[in-house]
């Protein structure tokens, strides 16, 4: 029922001092947030990892040891730099605490500059001065005159003052799951983060930011230093990362300890076995350097920087994603868009332009195949349709004149109501002179339009008892509650099942087969019961009317009133008469009829017209579906429209290609595959329909939300799902789909509140860049794991080789902290920052299951591990005989640096840092050096980690255990380090011989033992099964026509009601006369 108290038109003044008096007085609308944590705290909170205490505690305990000095420190020089160790590893410790708390920081600030972007993007219509104008929801102020429709997300507390069928959903606020209805007159009161499920209406704002409802809770949950509980499901990724750090965490762990006890049983035997000495307070420095040797293996196997490396590159791709029109709202699902093999996609908007325009039309039984002119049609049904166009379409709906004359007007609002608002205007009249003589308060009951009805309906008061309503929808579902329509000449015939049955195949399906939308338009007038009792018969009011007139050969009065075609046999009065439409309706004025009926209000309509709506393809479309294909991701329509339209689009798209055999389902034929017999659906039942399924069309949110999940439980398993939606109903498959994208033009604030990313400009190519920028960030993720996990395998094993040896070893402690800053943070920020490239959607997508680790990676690691472990063995047991040095193998484990183990250390750093190189293809590339220049970041971070490497051995001295080496040393280090590319150039050709040699192999295995071609067995079973559904399906629709011709008018619609299926039967009045079994693409 529509509502409302009376309001001046422009309420408060909205001059500037105005405004400003108001923000000052009532604060303006911006929740106050917890304060980020400081840049101290997050370092407090880094030192808090296990293994950088105990080097902590290690590097303490090293100090106070060097006051005893070592038994074996005999030079004063040695005497004296006891202490560096210990401080170096303190330096190194305040350097990893440093960058971690740098990258928290800079996280934090990513995530508030990500709620800030999405903040701002959200707009409010506000009425000020008389005027309507969109707003940014933090300008909303106290006092303001702000509409409301279905969709909406509320950002202020206020009090409802007109409103139409208004039912929001406060879980939020709640947690009850129930819709709770508003009114005027009962529970006016609207609040903050609720949204509104049905109806619209106008709210006076009263509280907003942190004086209202949800400010307040904010204000609780920041004073209790509560946070957000960060439930949110890992992505497939961190899910493959967190089982591989805890892997490589427990191989290292032991590979730490194991060295740490070797040390200890060396020297232990050597020292009281061999040597025969006692146990002295001094021989706790050696195991304190056992220990700090373990503790240094451990920091170097444990892959710290991996978290490092994911968010660095998230923030980089979300960063670029904003400018290619994706707005992250989750920074886990970009990577997780990567591993996409199925795209859900919306039809309107998405994968059309979304600018619709009336280019055919069926009135009068005259069908269009262009827009119709006033001349064409009769005047009187002329008027009658322009205004249950008007009339019955959101008063938000408009079309805005171009400002340029090259231009195009522009459509607000819905964009199908302004395609029919153009029609109106067409046919010469003006949608605004009708919306200013019948006021939405005038307006009786609005249903409004939902998924589940697939219609909106008006009800606008006539004369004194005497009500018309008017209803459009899906053409489909309004042919088939209509019992009359308007015929040549205006004249109001009888509407038949036979009539509909031919109406829907000669109109509605010609229209759809060219990728039309269609629309249904109708009428009908009602009367209270007090008229009806006055008139004495059985007749209605518009009945008699007609039967008169068609008497005497002219149309119904209701079409020809020269003042109004509104009234049935009087004009409407004008608003200076205190004519019944002029003023607001009120309750008692109904006449005892029962207006919340929904079903028998909207039945038993006069059919007006069916017109055609083009949404035109997006000329990029069609090749963003090749990309997809191509890439491996399947991309399936899902939509509202009837499916011989969705068929159409999806052939323009590419989407459905003939002779591939995809399904394409309205939502009865799904749901009547999927489910039993008591109507539950089976997921075996789902595994056979979605693998082909290509299109769903007169889809249900419900519908949306089976299939996502459906898929995503599949028996595969491996399946990530992405869907799009920008309706309020669509957000249950937004919130469980792998990646949901909401539209940032079309889309509602709930549906934006439940997805992963915003489509800034509705376009699917930017879902496409979203699939590239995901691959991008879980490449980089496996480029950072190539390079470290082949630093991780060569430290440790060194490490733990020499330990086993010599009881020392070439890498010291301070220096494996060097190569493990290398690693975790220049690395990251190296490899992590590599722009996409379109090769990335040259390859199929990674899947839910498939391991990280693939085979081409583990090559790359093993390969080149073996080949840096025996370079560094060579240097260490020959290396001092080539380069005529001494050599550092009978040195202690606390004696001076030597030029043998800094050839050893320099080198290793050197292959390192060119596998740098190596590790940015990760897919078995021939050429290593593709694309380098390009970024530039890492060219600089390449070059200052070299330049710091020089620095470091040529002055690092007992600091960093190194000793400064000549050119020559330099040379061999840098010809060693450059020789990894070589090397992986070795690998990558041995490996490609050999798979094109086991390829061809099995290609001959496989044709002596299978002499049939199993694809053409394939194709063989589904044209047969192809060519049985539709057989069936023909058999069935010429049958029911049939029994439905032969059966008593009187019983004709019950026994085609009983012909439907269970889902048709949940629609009340919706028939299919066509389409009943499954269409499967291809010839028959």
């Amino acid at each position: 029922m529509v509502t409302a108290i009376d309001v001046p038109a422009k309420c408060l003044s909205c001059s500037k001092s105005d405004l400003a008096e108001r923000k000052s007085r009532f604060g303006e609308n911006i929740l106050a947030s917890a304060p980020p944590p400081s840049f101290l705290r997050l370092v407090w909170i880094a030192a808090h990892d296990t293994t950088l205490i105990i080097l902590i505690v290690a590097a303490v305990v090293s100090l106070g040891f060097s006051f005893y000095h070592s038994p074996e420190h005999d030079s004063e020089e040695e005497r004296t730099s006891g202490w560096i160790e210990g401080v170096a590893i303190l330096a190194s410790v305040v350097v990893v605490l440093i960058v971690t708390a740098f990258n928290d920081w800079s996280k934090e600030r990513q995530f508030r500059s990500l709620s800030e972007t999405v903040s701002s993007t959200r707009e409010v219509l506000v009425t000020r001065d008389g005027k309507d104008e969109h707003i940014p929801a933090s300008e909303l102020l106290v006092g303001d005159l702000c509409k409301i429709q279905y969709g909406d997300q509320l950002t202020a507390d206020g009090v409802l003052i007109r409103s139409t069928d208004v039912k929001m959903d406060e879980s939020s606020l709640t947690g009850e799951a129930e819709l709770v209805t508003k009114s005027v007159h009962e529970d006016p009161l609207l609040f903050s983060s609720t949204n509104v499920m049905e109806g619209r209406g106008v709210m006076l704002v009263t509280a907003v930011g942190s004086r209202s409802m949800v400010g307040n809770l904010m204000a609780l949950l920041n004073s209790s230093g509560a946070g957000e509980d960060g439930s949110h499901s890992k992505s497939v990724l961190q899910k493959k990362l967190s089982k591989l750090a805890v892997q490589i965490g427990y191989a290292g762990s032991a590979i730490a300890a194991l060295t740490v006890v070797v040390l200890c049983l060396r020297f232990s035997i050597s020292r009281y076995g061999v040597e025969g000495q006692a146990f002295s307070v001094k021989d706790l420095f050696y195991f304190l350097k056992f220990i700090i040797v373990g503790v240094t293996v451990l920091v170097v196997a444990v892959p710290e920087g991996l978290p490092l490396a994911v968010t660095i590159s998230l923030a980089f791709s979300v960063r670029r994603m904003l400018k290619d029109r994706n707005l992250v709202r989750h920074l886990d699902a970009c990577e997780t868009m990567g591993n996409a093999t199925t795209i859900c996609s919306d039809k309107t908007g998405t994968l059309t332009t979304n600018r619709m325009t009336v280019v055919q039309a069926y009135v009068e039984d005259i069908f269009f195949l262009s827009p119709p002119v006033p001349s064409s049609i009769t005047p009187a049904v002329s008027r009658l349709l322009g205004e249950a166009i008007s009339i019955n379409s959101s008063y938000s709906s408009s079309i805005v004149p171009a400002q340029y004359p090259q231009e195009l007007p522009k459509q607000l609002g819905n964009k199908t109501e302004c395609a029919l608002l153009g029609l109106v205007q067409s046919l010469g009249m003006s949608y605004d002179s009708i919306r200013a003589q019948h006021p939405e308060h005038s307006f009786v009951k609005v249903f409004t339009f939902n998924s589940a009805r697939k219609t909106m309906t008006t009800i606008v008061p006539l004369a004194d008892g005497v009500f018309r309503v008017f209803t459009k929808g899906a053409s489909e579902v309004i042919n088939y509650k209509c019992t009359h329509r308007i015929s040549k000449d205006g004249q109001r015939v009888n509407h038949e099942i036979e009539d509909q049955i031919m109406l829907e195949a000669d109109v509605i399906c010609k229209m759809a087969d060219v990728g039309l939308r269609t629309i249904g338009i109708a009428y009908k007038d009602i009367y209270s019961q007090t008229l009806l009792a006055a008139e004495l018969t059985d007749l209605s009011l518009e009945e008699q009317t007609f039967s008169r007139n068609t008497r005497s050969g002219s149309i119904p009065c209701s079409a020809t009133s020269k003042t109004s075609s509104l009234s049935p046999e009087v004009s409407v009065k004008s608003e200076s008469n205190s004519g019944i439409s002029a003023k607001r309706f009120k309750l008692e004025d109904s006449g005892g009829l029962d207006f919340d009926d929904e079903d028998s209000i909207v039945s038993g309509l006069t059919l007006l017209a069916i017109v055609g709506v083009e949404d035109p393809v997006r000329p990029e479309v069609p090749s963003a579906i090749s990309q997809c294909r191509s890439a491996g991701v399947t991309v399936r329509m899902v939509t509202g429209d009837n499916l011989a339209t969705a068929r159409a689009i999806a052939i323009k798209c590419g989407i459905v290609v003939p002779g591939q055999h995809g399904l394409e389902l309205d939502s009865d034929q799904f749901n009547c595959m999927i489910r039993d017999k008591t109507g539950q659906v089976q997921q075996e039942l789902l595994d056979e329909v979605w693998p082909r399924l290509r299109v769903l069309a007169r889809s249900t949110p419900q519908d949306k939300h089976t299939l996502v999940r459906g898929i995503m439980n599949s028996a595969a398993g491996s399946e990530v799902v992405a869907v799009t939606g920008d309706g309020t109903n669509d957000g249950p498959a937004l919130k469980m789909a792998d990646v949901g994208f909401a539209m940032g033009v079309t889309g509602t604030d709930v549906a934006k509140e439940a997805c992963d990313i915003v489509l800034t400009d509705d376009n699917f190519t930017s879902i496409v860049k979203a699939v590239m920028w995901g691959r991008n960030v879980y490449d980089s993720i496996a480029k950072f794991l190539q390079f470290q996990l082949t630093v991780n395998i060569v430290a440790v094993f060194v490490a733990f080789v020499s330990v086993c040896v010599i009881s020392d070893t070439p890498l010291k402690a301070v220096q494996m902290l060097w190569v493990n800053l290398i690693m975790d943070t220049l690395a990251s920020l190296a490899l992590a920052t590599e722009p996409p490239t379109k090769e990335l959607l040259k390859r199929m997508p990674y899947g839910r299951k498939k391991p990280l680790l693939t085979p081409i990676l583990i090559r790359n690691v093993l390969g080149q591990a073996f080949f840096m472990i025996t370079v560094i063995f060579w240097l260490f047991f020959y290396g001092h005989e080539v380069l005529h040095i001494d050599s550092g193998l009978d040195n202690g484990i606390s004696s001076a640096p030597s030029q043998h183990f800094t050839v050893v250390f320099n080198a290793f750093v050197m292959m390192t840092l060119f596998n740098e190189i190596n590790a940015r293809k990760v897919h078995g590339e021939l050429n290593v050096f593709s694309g380098l220049l390009r970024n530039s970041f890492f060219c600089c971070i390449w070059a200052a980690t070299f330049l710091a490497q020089v620095l470091l051995v040529q002055y690092g001295g007992h600091a960093f255990s190194t000793a400064p080496l000549s050119y020559d040393q330099w040379l061999l280090c840098l010809l060693l380090g450059a020789s990894v590319l070589v090397w992986q150039l070795v690998l990558c050709t041995v490996s490609r011989i050999f798979t094109s040699y086991l390829c061809v192999v099995r290609d001959k295995v496989q044709k002596e033992s299978y002499p049939f071609n199993h694809n053409d067995l394939v194709n063989m079973k589904l044209q047969a099964q192809q060519n049985w559904i539709n057989t069936i399906a023909n058999l069935q629709s010429q049958m029911r026509v049939i029994r439905v011709l032969k059966s008593h008018p009187s019983d004709a619609e019950e026994q085609f009601l009983h012909e439907e299926t269970w889902a048709s039967k949940a629609v009340t009045g919706r028939r299919y006369g066509q389409h009943i079994m499954p269409s499967v693409d291809g010839p028959v």
